[in-house]
C-alpha cells in the first residue's frame, strides 16, 4: 500500500513564516512532501530570465538550510507539473496538495485549471489560499479596500513545526540547472527570506527615513526606497509581514526620531497600491494582451524595418538621449530602476519610438 502524504506546491510564497499552505499541511497531520518545480512552461516564457530563476534558487537554497534541523528539505523538479504529480503518484499517494493562488500571467492560470481538473480526476484535494488581499478572477473591486485591511491586519499564519512529518523521495534525483541560475552575482539583490529580512530591517533603521523625498529620484530611490520588490514578488516575506512591521515602527518612533511619520505612512499606501493594480490586473487580466483603451486596439503604431533595430538600441540603452540610456543601463547592471524611470522607458517606446508596447521587452 502507497504512503499517504500531503504535498506543498512553492510557487512565489518562497518563506517558511507567514505561510498558510504550511500551516494546513503540518495540521492535517499526514507527512508533507514540499516541493518546488522550475517548469518548463515559465522557463520558456520572455518575461523571466536566468535573474529571476538564479533569485529563486537562491531563495530555495536558504529555505532548505533552515529547513535541516527538521530533517526537512524543499525538493526541486524540472517537469511540466501534471507529469511531475503523476510520477510522485506512482511512488505515493497523494491526498491533498497545499498551495497559495498564483497572481499574475494566463499561462499559469491555464496551467492552474488543467491540474485543478487533475486533481478532480484523481479524487486529490487542492487548497489554495489567498495570495495577500488580491482575490484571483475577482471581476470588480467592490468592497476591496475593506477586505485588504482585513487581510493586513490579520494574524500571521505560523505553522507547526514541531508536528512537521516529513518523507524521502525514494531515487530522487535533482535536476541539473543552468549554472547561471546556481552561481551567486554580486552585482544583484540575494534571494532568500533572511535577506529580505535584512533589508526591511535597514530600510526601517535608516534608509527609509528619506523615502518620501527619495522615491522618485533615479539615483536616490536606490538607497531610500525599499528595496523589497523582488521579496514580495517572490513571497520571501509576505506583505501582511511588511505592512504590520511597518505599522509597529509608525507607532513605536520615539519623539527624538522625528521625520520618520510622513514616510512611514507614504510607504504604507504603496503597500497598498501594490496589492490595488494586481487585483486591478486580475479583474481585467485582458490588458496582458491588449490595451485596456479600445482606441489603441487599432492605433497605427510603426511596423517599418527600422522597429527592430530601434528596440535594439533601447533595450541596449544605446538610444542617444541621456536620461534613456542611464536608465537602461542602471536595470541591465543591477537589474534595479524605480518605478517612474520604468514607467518612463515604456513611454518613450511607445510616445516617441510610436512602437507597440508588445514589442517592448526589458533586457533583463
Amino acid at each position: 500500500m502507497k504512503e499517504k502524504i500531503n504535498i506543498v506546491w512553492f510557487k512565489r510564497d518562497l518563506r517558511l513564516s507567514d505561510h498558510q499552505p504550511l500551516k494546513n499541511a503540518f495540521s492535517n497531520g499526514l507527512p508533507t512532501l514540499l516541493l518546488y518545480n522550475f517548469e518548463p512552461l515559465l522557463l520558456e516564457d520572455a518575461h523571466y530570465n536566468e535573474r529571476h530563476w538564479r533569485f529563486v534558487y537562491q531563495s530555495i537554497v536558504e529555505l532548505n538550510n533552515q529547513l535541516a534541523r527538521f530533517n526537512a528539505c524543499v525538493y526541486i523538479f524540472n517537469l511540466n507539473m501534471n507529469d511531475l504529480l503523476e510520477s510522485i503518484k506512482t511512488q505515493l499517494e497523494i491526498v491533498n496538495i497545499f498551495s497559495h493562488q498564483e497572481i499574475g500571467l494566463n499561462n499559469t492560470f491555464e496551467r492552474d485549471k488543467a491540474i485543478k481538473a487533475w486533481c478532480q480526476h484523481n479524487h486529490i484535494n487542492w487548497q489554495e489560499s489567498q495570495t495577500g488581499a488580491v482575490i484571483r478572477g475577482k471581476k470588480n473591486r467592490n468592497n476591496w479596500n475593506e477586505r485588504w485591511q482585513q487581510t493586513m491586519q490579520a494574524p500571521i499564519a505560523v505553522p507547526n513545526w514541531k508536528s512537521i512529518k516529513t518523507i524521502t523521495l525514494n531515487n530522487y534525483q535533482a535536476p541539473e540547472l543552468p549554472s547561471a541560475y546556481t552561481q551567486d552575482h554580486d552585482s544583484f539583490q540575494q534571494g532568500g527570506p533572511l535577506h529580505a529580512r535584512t533589508v526591511m530591517q535597514s530600510f526601517f533603521a535608516e534608509r527609509g527615513k528619506g523615502y518620501q523625498k527619495g522615491i522618485s529620484s533615479p539615483s536616490l530611490s536606490q538607497t531610500h526606497c525599499s528595496r523589497l520588490s523582488p521579496y514580495l514578488a517572490w513571497g520571501n516575506i509576505s506583505l501582511r509581514q511588511v505592512y504590520q512591521m511597518t505599522i509597529d515602527e509608525y507607532h513605536s518612533k520615539h519623539p527624538d526620531k522625528r521625520g520618520w511619520k510622513r514616510p512611514l505612512a507614504a510607504f504604507v499606501s504603496r503597500l497598498h497600491w501594490h496589492c490595488h493594480f494586481m487585483q486591478k490586473f486580475e479583474s481585467e487580466c485582458s490588458m496582458e494582451f491588449l490595451a485596456l483603451n479600445p482606441g489603441y486596439h487599432v492605433f497605427p503604431y510603426r511596423d517599418d524595418e527600422r522597429v527592430k533595430n530601434d528596440i535594439e538600441r533601447w533595450a541596449q540603452g544605446q538610444t542617444g538621449i541621456p536620461i534613456i540610456d542611464a536608465c537602461m543601463r542602471c536595470l541591465k547592471a543591477t537589474g534595479y530602476i524605480n518605478f517612474r524611470m520604468r514607467a518612463m522607458l515604456v513611454s518613450f517606446v511607445t510616445h516617441h519610438l510610436n512602437i507597440s508596447w508588445q514589442q517592448a521587452s526589458f533586457p533583463l
